[in-house]
């Protein structure tokens, strides 16, 4: 990640850095604020999540109060702009709003975020799929409060006719819409019903906090009610809650009707103790959840500082768990993170009490489930490993469990800025995984590794850490049913290789070896800077006989590395020949590198102008 910002407020002291590795981490997310400009470019460097939908990413971390207007712009020519924002602390879990192209012109995001209580905030800038990097600009900035029309009343069993119209209040995005206060009791069920003919109706809860809107829930197509909007909801608190009825365009006006009624009773509560393990079965005939879809809702006690995991396993659908208080506030919320379309979701209870579950399909299902409710031990105080100490170790049932149900060993050591550590996990009976997270009383994920070795299921990881301090290497298994013996080398790799120089019209001979530095995925190579005038033509032919070659030409960039240009099989199916012309006068970077990870070799590397 690199980044600028500007503002009144900010000092050349208040802009984070942070360094350049040769892995994947997750980086600490940097200090901004509302009124800020962030000049920022995401690397092939910068952190990035795991799966078929990695993306790169920079984190920024806001102070916000409640009911503050937050507005973020996030605009790029390189990349298709999206955004996040999360609660500090929760960015493995679902995020709190999003959008993609709301700034309406390209493919720029404006998010628009009020939230219900004081906190830090993480704001998440990354491109809407893939691996893409480039520059980007964020702004920061706080709304004016939209003129909010006194509401009308409603009351339970009520309703009312009314009429959008151009003259109407707007909401902060333009729709406009009418409002309407009811009183509710923590725990009470409402249902709204907003009907329309003359545009497809949207209706919102929520309160006013500070003097904004705060939304809690909203509809837009009820089940069975064509486009109409049907919504039943269950007020977390006693007050005042307001219905705003909208549209799903911003243009739309006419008449509707809005009816406010006693909602239908929750799903019955059935009883479920901590360590029980329970099946059950959704259906036609199933209670509905606040969101339409069949759902059983369960009710168990716990105490402050429980520590608990509630999985939810089915073969016939796609799972669900939410996690509420007595008075329906939700908590927690978790889809897949069981495995294979399961639900799990690992909690510590923040108080004395009742608790709901509320199992469930991600959308409609039907079928058979199996629900778990476990209290786990505390993460246990990892083992210390020393560099260049191997370790042979086992998984076995009993042992620490991570979030997502995997047995893990935790081993702990110090490094500092800059050191670039390696682990190597090795087993014959699971598919190794590896993690680096720094030390603290909740693991947070900095860096991990799956088949990095090449070799079968190994994992190889290699990490330059971020700054001094204390960290934490997991082994584990890739599935959550993984377990069996494990070997685990760790050793230290120095600082990170620095280039080499070459002129033009040199030949540089080498070897690329396990101890060079390594791209993000993983591939050894070997840098050679060198100087050229703007508009000047090399040729660079990189030829081995022990490896598929790839050439590559970039930037490098306060510790960055910007790809320019690269070839593979230009000269043969193995060996490249790259033509470049220079953008610029200027000093730049070759890289002579493998096309696969793990390959390693003699090599001749030529740079010539071309002819």
């Amino acid at each position: 990640m690199r980044h600028s910002q500007f503002g009144a407020l900010f000092t050349a002291a208040s802009v984070i850095a942070l360094l350049s590795s040769g892995s994947v981490f997750a980086q600490t997310a940097v200090d901004t604020r509302i009124g800020a400009e962030v000049r920022g470019r995401l690397e092939e460097s910068d952190a990035r999540t795991r799966g078929g939908d990695a993306y790169r990413y920079d984190d920024y971390r806001v102070q916000l109060s409640a009911g503050q207007r937050l507005q973020a712009e996030l605009r790029s020519s390189d990349f298709d702009s999206f955004l996040a924002i999360y609660a500090e602390g929760r960015t493995s879990g679902e995020p709190l709003a999003t959008d993609d192209d709301g700034a309406g012109s390209g493919m720029n995001a404006r998010l628009r975020f009020t939230p219900q209580s004081d906190g830090v905030y993480i704001i998440r800038a990354r491109p809407y799929s893939g691996l893409a990097t480039g520059a980007y600009t964020l702004a920061l900035s706080e709304r004016v409060a939209p003129r909010h029309p006194r509401p009308g009343r409603i009351s339970v069993g009520g309703d009312v006719s009314g009429r959008l119209t151009s003259g109407d209040a707007e909401d902060e995005d333009g729709k406009i819409f009418d409002a309407y206060a009811f009183r509710a009791n923590a725990g009470d069920r409402v249902a709204v019903l907003l009907e329309a003919d003359d545009f497809d109706p949207m209706v919102r809860i929520g309160r006013i906090v500070g003097g904004s809107f705060v939304k809690l829930a909203e509809n837009d197509d009820g089940a069975g009610k064509g486009l109409n909007s049907y919504l039943v909801f269950t007020a977390p608190q006693a007050g005042e809650y307001v219905i705003q009825a909208s549209s799903v365009s911003s243009e739309a006006e006419g008449g509707y009707r809005l009816s406010l009624e006693q909602g239908p009773p929750a799903p019955e509560a059935r009883s479920i103790a901590i360590g029980d393990e329970i099946s059950g079965r959704l259906g036609e005939d199933s209670a509905q959840s606040d969101s339409g879809a069949p759902a059983d809702l369960y009710r168990f006690t716990g105490r402050a500082g429980q520590r608990l995991a509630i999985s939810l396993k089915a073969d016939d659908f796609d799972s669900y768990l939410e996690l509420f208080d007595a008075n329906h506030n939700s908590l927690a919320t978790d889809d897949d993170s069981g495995g294979e379309l399961n639900a799990r979701l690992t909690f510590v209870l923040p108080e004395d009490g009742d608790y709901l579950i509320e199992a469930r399909g991600f959308s409609d299902a039907e079928g058979r489930y199996d629900l778990k409710v476990e209290e786990v031990a505390p993460p246990p105080p990892p083992a210390a490993i020393s560099f260049g100490q191997t370790v042979q170790g086992e998984l076995t049932e009993g042992g620490a469990v991570d979030d997502e149900g995997r047995l893990y060993d935790g081993y702990a050591f110090s490094g500092t800025e800059g050191q670039r550590v390696q682990a190597i996990l090795r087993s014959g009976d699971f598919d190794a995984l590896l993690q680096i997270g720094k030390a603290g009383e909740e693991f947070e994920e900095l860096a991990s590794d799956d088949d990095g070795l090449r070799q079968g299921t190994d994992a190889r990881l290699t990490f330059t850490l971020p700054e001094d301090g204390d960290y934490i290497l997991r082994a584990l298994p890739y599935a959550s049913a993984g377990k069996g013996l494990y070997s685990l080398e760790f050793s230290d790799r120095g600082p990170e290789p620095g280039p080499g120089s070459l002129l033009v019209g040199s030949t540089a001979r080498g070897s690329l070896t396990d101890n060079d530095a390594l791209t993000d995925e993983g591939v050894s190579f070997d840098a050679y800077s060198f100087k050229v005038k703007a508009d000047e033509k090399l040729r660079f032919t990189l030829i081995s006989p022990a490896f598929d070659a790839v050439v590559e030409v970039g930037e490098d960039k306060e510790g960055d590395f910007r790809s320019l240009a690269e070839d593979d099989d230009s000269l043969s199916d193995t060996h490249a020949r790259l033509d470049w012309t220079a953008p610029r006068d200027g000093t730049y970077v070759v890289r002579a590198r493998s096309f696969a990870p793990g390959s390693t070799g003699d090599y001749v590397l030529i740079v010539e102008r071309q002819p």
